[in-house]
């Protein structure tokens, strides 16, 4: 279990923001069922704990009672992520006063109202936006959203479905195209999609991201997996050059 020094001024996402050699991964263990979970994630090494609240499909959504209750649980500096489907500014507001995390993840994007009004209405609350990457054309969204978002996560869902995926597809995605968007940003970028203990090293040689996200490839039958979540963390730790 690692001690907390990996964050950078005590917090998740850095308030001046600069990547370098030594800047170590930071690793975010999403779709936390319950407490048990939590203890699982944060003693694997964990910077970050998902909590997923209600989605149109996807693996892992639990109801609002049980995030607050899980967040409660974990111990700081370890930060607690809310992922939210709600596309209103008032919607994702009220979303976080009944839950209370560190973070919110907006799994889609922002229809009513805009990014920068959530950050005054949330002024203590790190925001992370979710871009889906399906093409180059993601790029210009990416751009956009690190306007105003205090961290970009890359994922692998199809929200042009009619039923929207939002993430949990256990799908990677190309890492090509999420490599140029970590570098056209100045904002931390975390990827996620797909990922497991077997394909994490290549991700973050390839991608070179702030952070990766984890969810379907640390779980068995539904569960977290001690032992996968383990080796899955041993191999980003192993990653001891980032560049």
């Amino acid at each position: 279990m690692h001690s907390g020094c990996r964050w950078l001024n005590g917090c998740l996402f850095p308030t001046d923001y600069e990547m370098d050699a030594s800047t170590v991964v930071r690793i975010k263990i999403c779709c936390i069922m319950n407490r048990e979970e939590a203890r699982i994630a944060v003693q694997a090494g964990a910077d970050a704990v998902g909590l997923v609240g209600k989605m149109p499909s996807g693996p892992g959504p639990i109801d609002d009672d049980t995030i607050a209750d899980i967040a409660r649980s974990v111990p700081p500096p370890v930060a607690t992520v809310l992922l939210t489907s709600e596309q209103s500014v008032d919607g994702v507001v009220a979303h976080h006063r009944r839950v209370h995390t560190s973070v919110i993840q907006l799994v889609d994007v922002i229809t009513t109202g805009s990014l920068a009004e959530l950050r005054d209405r949330l002024p203590g609350v790190k925001i992370m936006q979710v871009i889906h990457v399906t093409g180059s054309h993601d790029m210009e969204q990416a751009k956009t959203a690190a306007r105003f978002a205090d961290a970009l996560l890359l994922d692998s869902g199809r929200p042009d479905l009619t039923v929207k995926e939002l993430g949990g597809t256990g799908r990677t995605h190309n890492w090509e195209i999420s490599r140029r968007i970590r570098e056209s940003v100045d904002v931390p970028v975390f990827l996620a999609g797909g990922l497991n203990p077997g394909n994490v090293r290549e991700a973050i040689e390839t991608v070179k991201p702030f952070g990766v996200d984890v969810c379907s490839g640390v779980r068995t039958g539904g569960k977290l997996d001690t032992e996968k979540t383990q080796t899955f963390c041993a191999a980003v730790f192993c990653q001891l050059e980032r560049y």
